[in-house]
């Protein structure tokens, strides 16, 4: 009887997984061309009928078809009438940390406490999700997988959006922290009279302080000994001193950047990234003034206040831009939601940016953001070949259809879960 509850137990957590399609893993080391493409390089170059030619797992050439002689068992894509693009890297968001929002069990993106900065979302990351194909079906290949909650979150990584495990996936592992700035402010929506309430956060300057203590015991506790008993100290004394690693502040408005900044300069936190909708004119000149990049939200939202602008979130890109302020964007309302990424940044070019800056907002900016542009994040020689190639335009819902992605030079399959659904009830009502 035991036997048989165990091999049941087996059989149920193993069937969903069945309709899934294996990782592409490239096992041919036979360079790939992409032949006769309109390659959008990421860099705001367009080349017209290029060719790309990739060898394992990298862009080995980018050119015309005299980059092909002499290459024996040449394998070809031949994408005339189609584009070709970087793949789209999605920041912020709890894609693979979360499956479905109402089952809690399916849920690993949030620690209890307040501050957090040992925990990794690393190890929770679940390539089997069957989420994950539908996101790279429009194109989004790389995502930062990221805690929430509390003061101090915990630690992203960056994953390819395919591969056998976490370890696979991961692009970089451990690439920064995440903290959640408190709110000046607190919003709050009333039911009864349809009203929105703010009220004032009484605790805001004691929270600060507290986070403000938090950072130099960390750092104090480090500079005393190099062995520590401490795991959350030494978690955050160890981003704090790294030259690389990334401290992302969220917050909720202009009211606390200024704070923020302050912050920024008394600890002395290298490489900080502002992750939040600023417009204020002040606070866009302090950010310049201090080079730091700033991740933008998702332009399908509200506006910030009652008496803002209409457009104001398609605006605003435009606006960070004309700063000369580095500005990448991601999804902030749903996991799953961010496969609509390259469209919200396609909003953006029809409010102010062109086309070719929209692309980058969410290409080569966020890969410069994130630091991870050295392998990814545009078509250039030597990157890694994580591509798209598109019958239309990748920023354009109307258009654009993804017909194949590469990633780190291995073809994976575009089935999901959604298609298999419409082509069974299309059967089901002989609908063509």
């Amino acid at each position: 009887m035991k036997n048989i509850l165990i091999l049941s137990i087996l059989f149920c957590t193993a069937f969903p997984s069945f309709g899934q399609n294996p990782p592409a893993v490239s096992t041919d080391n036979a360079p790939i061309a992409i032949i006769n493409a309109e390659i959008y390089t990421g860099t705001g170059n367009i080349i017209k009928s290029g060719v790309i030619l990739i060898e394992k797992g990298k862009i080995k050439a980018i050119g015309n078809n005299d980059i092909l002689s002499g290459l024996p068992n040449l394998k070809t894509i031949n994408a005339s009438g189609k584009r070709v693009y970087p793949g789209i890297i999605s920041p912020n968001n709890s894609l693979g940390l979360t499956e479905i929002e109402a089952v809690r069990t399916t849920s690993d993106y949030q620690e209890l406490g307040q501050y957090n900065p040992n925990i990794r979302s690393l190890i929770a990351y679940n390539t089997d999700s069957e989420i994950i194909p539908t996101v790279r079906g429009n194109g989004v290949l790389i995502t930062q997988a990221t805690p929430e909650g509390g003061i101090i979150s915990g630690r992203s990584s960056i994953m390819n959006l395919d591969g056998w495990n976490y370890e696979d996936a991961a692009l970089l592992k451990n690439d920064g922290l995440w903290i959640n700035w408190p709110s000046k402010i607190t919003n709050s929506f009333n039911f009864q009279t349809f009203t929105r309430e703010k009220k004032k956060n009484e605790n805001y300057a004691i929270q600060i302080n507290e986070l403000g203590d938090y950072f130099s015991n960390a750092i104090i506790s480090k500079s005393i000994s190099k062995t520590q008993d401490n795991l959350k100290y030494a978690a955050l004394a160890d981003v704090l001193n790294s030259a690389k690693a990334r401290v992302y502040f969220k917050f909720d408005s202009n009211k606390e950047v200024f704070d923020i900044l302050e912050f920024i300069t008394k600890h002395k936190v290298k490489n900080a990234v502002l992750a939040g909708a600023v417009s204020a004119e002040l606070a866009l000149t302090s950010i310049k003034d201090k080079n730091i990049p700033v991740l933008l939200p998702t332009t399908h939202r509200l506006p910030e206040s009652d008496d803002a602008e209409l457009w104001e979130a398609y605006k605003l890109p435009k606006k960070l831009f004309d700063k000369g302020i580095l500005t990448g964007m991601y999804y902030n309302e749903s996991y799953w939601r961010t496969r609509n990424l390259p469209f919200a940044a396609g909003n953006a070019a029809a409010h102010g940016l062109t086309p070719a800056e929209a692309l980058q907002m969410v290409t080569s900016n966020n890969a410069k953001i994130l630091g991870i542009d050295h392998l990814v994040g545009t078509i250039e020689v030597g990157k890694d070949a994580t591509l798209v190639i598109s019958a239309g335009d990748i920023l354009d819902m109307r258009t654009s259809k993804v017909e194949q992605v590469f990633i780190k030079g291995a073809a994976v399959n575009l089935d999901d879960k959604q298609k298999r659904l419409s082509e069974k009830y299309h059967k089901k009502y002989n609908i063509k």
